[in-house]
């Protein structure tokens, strides 16, 4: 007899679901807590901000290339055990980067935390295609991407407040600390996997399913979709933190660390978009939440810091709720090795996030934050027309 899904409403889903937010949390806490800490990284090492952004970057573009392994061997090995020691591996890695003193060893530890947290985000995303009703797979899609907003949300938060009162290594080993203690939380809360099927470690088969999922043009155009909202999201907060601290603004480190509570409102827009998802479609609702970032980012170039708060605002809104709905969307097309394409989503998701997260700084040097909303604007328009090849492709496949 075939276990049952999980449906919404029931134990399991409730603790699935706060699990999972657990893993966002902890996973985006610790990967995004130096970005932050960007413009005091420059201070402090005599660096330009495109080399202060590689503190983040190594470690995306490690989790990049290391999410279709895992992927794969989470198909293989299973889900929640690669889950858990990832957690806690990366939050220990996390409490190893406080005792850096030199660049090059900060930026060799984040390299191998990107390697290890990579167990993570498609593993998840995988565990809820596999294990929700298809009533339930929007909704909890949306709540685990609202974990990863409200990690990433904390993690940027907590380190700019707290770098006021410690040196920035103590403020990192807190946050280590206390994901360690989260990620045995997780452990104990997920349910086993019921209607995953091991599929033994075969490379050729491996490659194989690899070459079918880069052959399907509907995979492709969200692969593109992927690396164009991550590439725009976190160009945007990478130099925002540059923006305000400078004149006419001159905030404090503190009072910038306000704009991360935008992740709150994109944490709540990706959870009540993807509950709208059967009754509006995704096509509508993945081409509305790219106008919104749109018009998010637009906004930041008035002058009055509401304007640009408000912005900010309304782009991560957009951001999530377009994250949420391509994630989904990827496990629809996919009836096999689901974790394989989740993760090769998120390699192009991450390879946005570095390649144009660095090369923004670039941008930001030249042309200041109107440079860095014309990339954007650009970003999110090649991100409109691919949204209208995809939905010309599910037509063709579903006349």
């Amino acid at each position: 007899m075939t276990p049952l899904c999980i449906e919404r409403g029931t134990s399991n889903y409730h603790r699935a679901n706060l699990a999972l937010f657990i893993a966002g949390f902890v996973t985006f806490s610790t990967l995004y807590t130096f970005q932050p800490l960007f413009p005091l990284l420059v201070r402090e090492f005599a660096i330009s901000p495109a080399t202060a952004s590689l503190t983040l970057s190594v470690a995306t573009f490690a989790l990049a290339w290391m999410l279709p392994i895992s992927g794969s061997i989470s198909d293989s090995f299973g889900r929640k055990k690669l889950m858990g020691w990832a957690l806690i591996l990366t939050s220990l890695i996390s409490v190893l980067c406080a005792t850096s003193t030199t660049l090059p060893s900060l930026l060799a530890l984040r390299l191998l935390q990107g390697i290890v947290v990579a167990g993570v985000p498609a593993v998840a995303m995988a565990y809820l295609n596999d294990e929700m009703s298809p009533r339930a797979i929007g909704a909890a899609m949306g709540l685990y991407i609202a974990g990863n907003a409200c990690g990433g949300m904390t993690g940027r938060i907590l380190t700019s407040w707290l770098v006021d009162l410690f040196a920035w290594q103590a403020t990192i080993a807190l946050i280590g600390f206390s994901a360690v203690l989260m990620s045995v939380l997780f452990w104990v809360l997920l349910p086993p996997s019921r209607h995953f099927e091991r599929q033994p470690f075969h490379l050729k088969k491996i490659s194989l399913s690899l070459i079918h999922h880069l052959r399907d043009p509907g995979l492709i155009c969200l692969f593109l979709l992927a690396f164009l909202f991550m590439g725009s999201f976190v160009t945007v907060y990478n130099y925002v933190t540059f923006y305000l601290l400078a004149p006419p603004y001159d905030l404090s480190q503190s009072q910038v660390a306000l704009i991360f509570f935008a992740y709150a409102f994109g944490a709540g827009g990706s959870s009540i978009i993807g509950g709208l998802t059967d009754r509006y479609g995704r096509n509508r609702l993945m081409t509305l939440s790219v106008l919104i970032m749109i018009i998010g980012i637009l906004l930041t170039l008035l002058t009055p810091l509401a304007a640009i708060v408000v912005g900010i605002v309304v782009l991560t809104i957009g951001f999530f709720a377009a994250h949420a709905l391509a994630s989904a969307w990827v496990g629809s097309r996919v009836p096999v090795a689901r974790a394989q394409a989740s993760s090769l989503y998120l390699l192009a998701y991450y390879l946005g996030s570095s390649i144009s997260g660095t090369g923004g700084g670039y941008v930001w040097s030249a042309w200041g934050w109107p440079g860095i909303v014309g990339l954007v604007a650009i970003l999110l328009g090649i991100a409109v027309v691919t949204i209208r090849v995809l939905i010309g492709i599910e037509k063709s496949d579903h006349p």
